[in-house]
């Protein structure tokens, strides 16, 4: 099992998950073995733009939402380089990176399943 693969579990189980992904196709918005926290999302909260943690055809990405497509319940999951991972479900759709190195990405306030509770 890959390390995205085991933090795809813990993140689905609803925990936020801190780690140090590698590779360079998210370059420059995370490098590599930048730390990066990543939270339970609300897949129907996910926009263009957002980096999430996702399943595309068998393999998990911490890649950039790409496209949105309501009718039919899915989005597009890409890297910050131009290449298209595919489409794949809401439902497949765990987590979203809130912080890398520290610094808080905007885009991912208020798209937590939390954030519908009230809870802080």
């Amino acid at each position: 099992m890959g390390v995205l693969n085991a933090v795809a579990g813990r993140v689905a189980g609803g925990a936020t998950v801190t780690f140090r992904p590698s590779g360079s196709s998210m370059v420059p918005l995370i490098r590599s073995r930048q730390q990066v926290v990543v939270v339970p999302v609300d897949p129907s909260k996910v926009e263009v733009g957002d980096i999430v943690l996702a399943r595309v055809a068998g393999t998990v990405y911490l890649h950039l939402v790409s496209a949105v497509d309501d009718a039919r319940k899915r989005v597009q999951i890409s890297n910050n380089r131009g290449r298209v991972n595919g489409w794949t479900g809401r439902a497949r759709v765990y987590g979203i990176c809130t912080a890398v190195d520290g610094v808080e990405r905007s885009g991912a306030a208020g798209k937590t399943p939390a954030s519908d509770r009230g809870a802080p």
